[in-house]
């Protein structure tokens, strides 16, 4: 098949982590080719939505990871699979990408399915399920989070569109810092704050659970440094090795059958104790680490899905 991946510059990326790099290795190894741009680079033209970028390949070595053909420019209509894996910020760079790779989707396989993850958003989709969720309000008006902190006392704020641990608070029930820091967001950003309800559990990791077409293939857990409340990769976190508990397998039976209707492929799910906290549809990660740990090619199961998905609308 012909892949494309629609990503973040792939030069600095750290080839023991990242998991667009694994899902490409994974996709060369089985025969595929692969064309790679930056989500700069696409663009409606008259009728097509265009891409210029670089025909890819890729190899695990350090600091040589990645060769790039000729620059061209391609109609991605003839593309079998185009990936959605730029980082967030989920603004309205990132929306309109998911606006013109929509146009070519289903006939070229988009995943994830960029309806889905446009209307899915991962601090969103959990409003879908209340009962599985800690207590959470979404306001840009203060005396609302305000009354929510009264209610709850110990509280995380963050922002609704961020990612990877950014601009993420614990407000403690003695904390005063709730009126700067409003007045800090608001002042740069017209978007909401998510506000939940603190959960100590968080202290012994933020479980990463995997879910392939639906089916959680695993699970790593992400545990903050000391004196940390924030447990993401990005911020310092520490992987390591941890099993799917029977809560887990719970949380995925209940949302695993909404992934799959709406084509979330690949999704990464966060949990802390018995609480789910976000359902990452952007461009979730971790498949590298669990690989390590329990040896689940999480990335062969990916593209078995992709290609039994490509072969059933083939007919």
């Amino acid at each position: 098949m012909k892949i494309a991946f629609q990503m973040d510059p792939i030069g600095p990326i750290d080839i023991n982590a990242d998991s667009s790099f694994r899902i490409a290795l994974e996709a060369q190894e089985r025969g595929h080719e692969l064309f790679y741009y930056t989500p700069d680079r696409l663009s409606y033209q008259e009728g097509r939505v265009v891409a210029r970028g670089w025909p890819l390949t890729v190899q695990r070595v350090e600091g040589d990871h990645y060769q790039l053909g000729e620059e061209q420019e391609v109609d991605l209509s003839t593309f079998d699979v185009v990936w959605l894996r730029q980082d967030p910020p989920f603004d309205m760079f990132y929306i309109t990408t998911t606006h013109l790779l929509e146009r070519i989707h289903p006939q070229t396989l988009v995943v994830n399915d960029p309806f889905w993850v446009r209307n899915y958003p991962e601090k969103l989709l959990v409003l879908d399920f209340p009962d599985l969720t800690p207590p959470t309000t979404i306001a840009r008006d203060l005396q609302t989070i305000r009354n929510f902190k009264d209610k709850h006392g110990d509280i995380i704020l963050k922002p609704l569109y961020g990612n990877g641990g950014a601009g993420v608070f614990r407000l403690t029930e003695s904390d005063r810092n709730l009126s700067s820091l409003h007045e800090l967001f608001t002042g740069f950003s017209r978007e909401p704050l998510i506000a939940q309800k603190f959960l100590p559990d968080v202290s012994h990791g933020d479980k990463r659970v995997i879910l392939v077409d639906g089916e959680p293939v695993g699970a790593i857990n992400r545990v903050p440094q000391a004196g940390e409340t924030r447990s993401n990769m990005h911020v310092g976190g520490r992987p390591e090795k941890i099993g799917l508990s029977a809560r887990d397998l719970e949380i995925c039976e209940r949302i695993g059958p909404l992934l799959r209707e709406k084509g979330q492929v690949f999704v990464g799910i966060d949990v802390i104790g018995d609480y789910l906290t976000e359902i990452n549809v952007t461009s979730p990660t971790g498949i590298q680490e669990l690989e390590r740990f329990d040896g689940t090619n999480t990335a062969e199961k990916i593209w078995q899905a992709i290609e039994t998905r490509v072969a059933a609308q083939r007919g």
